[in-house]
């Protein structure tokens, strides 16, 4: 019996990596350090990767003119690329109204349906005119509402980059991967995601990141696991409605 919850407790542990911001201009030092290290571990991580970068704070960091090869290097090691936004510009404020409560700026919270699919057509447009794929997605600041679902769906992606729980779950038509924490934090059970801002990891935090990495790489799953480890059974959404309403009491205080 132990055994038996021993084997079920690690098959049903993992954390996939995801990194935010990725783009043109980013601080790809980091970048490489952190690709060399993936590779050498055979980590595969979830790439956002912004369309048409016109976000001023990253574009102050240094340009790589062949961002876009690098992205189908990446692709064919089967790191997954997701939609990470069209131009990373937030236009609107949430006043915490957003699906997720996270509050903020938003580049597609508050826009008309047509609004948020032109976005998302426009984003995929770019990756075909790169022959990049992509099935997934997740909004700059975490902030959506249901428009946001309706155009990733009316755009033909299923799979959304967000949400609170344990696993991930099945909602509105899409699949939710859950992202709970702003750092390497593997939980004892569950899978997540986590969420990584290179142009944040000065060598401190790099070296933090690069030990969190080898001590667990065992532990690191790629986004096709990820998306086959929904869970919707009683456990699974009660698991989610205690940690959303944790999480959003947290945030609320910090506030």
């Amino acid at each position: 019996m132990f055994l038996r919850l021993k084997n079920y407790i690690s098959s049903n542990t993992g954390l996939l990596i995801r990194l935010d911001d990725i783009c043109e201009n980013m601080n790809w030092e980091v970048m490489y350090k952190l690709e060399s290290l993936f590779k050498k571990y055979k980590i595969k991580p979830i790439l956002g990767v912004i369309s048409n970068n016109q976000d001023k704070n990253l574009l102050s960091y240094p340009s790589n003119n062949k961002f876009w090869d690098k992205v189908r290097e990446w692709q064919n090691l089967g790191w997954e690329i997701s939609i990470h936004g069209y131009s990373h510009v937030y236009s609107n404020n949430t006043q915490k109204k957003d699906f997720f409560n996270y509050g903020g700026r938003s580049e597609f919270f508050g826009k008309s349906l047509l609004e948020q699919k032109t976005l998302i057509k426009n984003a995929l447009e770019k990756f075909k005119s790169e022959s990049v794929k992509t099935r997934s997605f997740f909004s700059p600041n975490h902030t959506y509402d249901l428009n946001t679902f309706k155009a990733l769906k009316e755009c033909g992606i299923k799979n959304l980059i967000d949400g609170y729980g344990l696993f991930p779950f099945n909602q509105f038509d899409l699949i939710f991967i859950p992202q709970l924490f702003y750092k390497e934090i593997l939980l004892p059970f569950g899978i997540q995601t986590t969420q990584i801002h290179i142009n944040y990891l000065d060598e401190a935090k790099f070296e933090k990141l690069k030990k969190f990495l080898i001590t667990n790489n065992k532990k690191i799953i790629s986004f096709d696991v990820a998306i086959q480890s929904v869970n919707n059974d009683f456990v699974s959404r009660l698991s989610r409605m205690l940690i959303e309403k944790s999480l959003k009491l947290i945030r609320q205080f910090k506030d």
